[in-house]
């Protein structure tokens, strides 16, 4: 048994914002604004096609050695969500750990409508008369507007370019808010954005596209902060991705200022990830459900920095449940890699409240400086309980910084003592020597006096327990603490601890673990 996703901040949210909702009455305007002039076709040169290889993987370099793991699609409906999966319903307002965005209290000013049974032309999109495409009702946005797709199935391989909202008017697309979500199902990429600003992708099914689910760039603007930014993905349902191979079910490259919240992501290729990220900045995933992916529920590499991984749930997520770094070809990094200084293949990773159930590790610091794991529940990894690894090196032209300046903070981590090979993986070109470990509880279920990962740590971790009985309400269920646990109010304070993985505040000092002691 696994604990389902509780109802967090952004449904919440949802129901005062976010996309209007059912019963709004909006002018709809049909109309086609140079402010919001976009590039719409259904089989554009830019769109990728479905590979077993991940254009930005450099060839590794690394000495450690990963073995690889896969999954078996299930069908592309939504009965193949997880049983127990996310609670969709509302919940309360949290107390602690705000989520909102650039979109979070407003909702659109008009409805472009689609539907299946539609039919595009000049006067498509009012309500009774729905375009049948996105691209078509893409044509007609204006700053404000939102593109309410009703409930069925639609045709994929969708390339939408250029599509610019603002701060006060952001564009919309997806279903109704909290309704039945619409499908997009096969083809090579469900969906395509690339040069967006100011837009919200909200309350869609993606499934079964050979390559990857929803990708979203900068059009190749390496270089360009500005070319996509501000972007938030909510309640969408991504699963069945790829043919088994390094394909992902949200692919995200040269992203600025962005949100993923609320969603799911299950079977996200073999080797591929969940939410894939190259050279992004500044994000925030909150309140996220994975299951079952074959190589990663998060990874951020080719020059991201500042991104923050808190209150999900993963599950059976592969080789590396988040992988805080990677392995990128140079010519995808943003910003460009300079010959004046030390590159990185990220910075700034945050991963915290996070529950993260089996898998071969949880955790890999790959390359990534001042990254930070901290008051995750970890149970029951199958290889390894962290990794610290570097797969991109220095050569005559680049000079890399290492895997460095990691913390280890006030995670809960339960294992068994005979799934785990050693403790910790610490593979060559690294700096393992500059990662702290403090206020950690380690618990090896079926052999608690070899809890203790005290031998293959790097550093001497400040006050850690070990062997103790972390009495959670069920060790097979329910990770919540019980009162009087050793978990409970003996963390580390940390600046960056906002919410627990259920909003709820922080004491002062924090427990251990994902939750607080409610």
């Amino acid at each position: 048994m696994r604990p389902a996703m509780t109802a967090s901040l952004l449904t919440a949210l949802a129901l005062v914002g976010c996309g209007g909702e059912k019963g709004d009455t909006l002018d709809t305007d049909t109309g086609t604004s140079e402010a919001g002039s976009t590039t719409a076709t259904t089989d554009s040169g830019t769109t990728s096609t479905s590979s077993a290889t991940d254009p930005t993987e450099a060839p590794p370099t690394s000495t450690s050695s990963t073995a690889s793991t896969s999954t078996t699609p299930g069908t592309s409906t939504t009965e193949a969500a997880t049983t127990d999966g996310p609670d969709t319903g509302p919940g309360p307002m949290p107390a602690c750990g705000d989520a909102s965005h650039f979109a979070t209290f407003k909702q659109p000013t008009t409805l472009i409508h689609v539907a299946p049974d539609g039919a595009d032309g000049p006067d498509c999109g009012a309500e009774a008369s729905p375009c049948q495409t996105l691209e078509a009702a893409a044509q007609k946005v204006t700053p404000g507007a939102g593109i309410r797709l009703h409930p069925g199935t639609y045709a994929p391989d969708v390339f939408l370019s250029d599509l610019a909202g603002t701060a006060d008017a952001p564009i919309w697309i997806g279903g109704e808010p909290l309704g039945e979500r619409p499908l997009i199902t096969g083809g090579g990429e469900a969906l395509h954005l690339s040069r967006v600003r100011h837009l919200v992708l909200h309350d869609l099914e993606i499934a079964e596209a050979g390559s990857n689910g929803v990708n979203v760039d900068d059009g190749g603007a390496v270089d360009d902060p500005e070319a996509t930014r501000f972007v938030a993905f909510e309640r969408l349902f991504i699963h069945d991705i790829g043919d088994g191979g390094n394909q992902d079910c949200l692919k995200l490259s040269g992203l600025n200022d962005f949100w993923v919240l609320d969603s799911q992501f299950e079977r996200c290729g073999g080797g591929g990830s969940a939410i894939d990220h190259v050279g992004c900045h500044h994000g925030l995933l909150v309140g996220n459900w994975f299951a079952e992916n074959g190589g990663n529920a998060v990874q951020a590499k080719g020059g991201s920095e500042d991104i923050e991984i808190r209150g999900n749930t993963m599950l059976d997520c592969g080789q590396r449940a988040v992988n805080m770094g990677g392995s990128t070809g140079f010519e995808f990094f943003r910003p460009p890699l300079t010959m004046n200084g030390t590159n990185a293949e990220a910075r700034d990773i945050r991963v915290i409240a996070n529950v993260i159930e089996g898998g071969e590790t949880p955790l890999a610091f790959v390359g990534c400086v001042d990254c930070l794991a901290a008051n995750n529940t970890i149970i029951r990894p199958q290889h390894w309980l962290l990794r610290i690894l570097q797969e991109t090196v220095s050569n005559q032209e680049f000079t890399f910084a290492p895997a460095s300046g990691g913390r280890f903070v006030n995670n809960l981590v339960v294992f068994d003592r005979a799934a785990i090979s050693t403790y910790v993986n610490i593979g060559g070109n690294t700096a393992p020597e500059t990662f702290t470990f403090t206020t950690n509880l380690w618990f090896a279920a079926d052999a608690p006096d070899q809890s203790s990962p005290a031998g293959d740590l790097p550093v001497a971790e400040t006050d850690p327990i070990t062997g103790v009985d972390p009495q959670l309400v069920d060790l097979a269920a329910d990770y919540h603490l019980t009162p009087g646990g050793p978990a409970v109010g003996s963390g580390t304070p940390l600046p960056e601890l906002t919410g627990d993985r259920e909003f709820g505040c922080w004491s002062e000092p924090p427990s251990r673990g994902a939750f607080e002691l409610k």
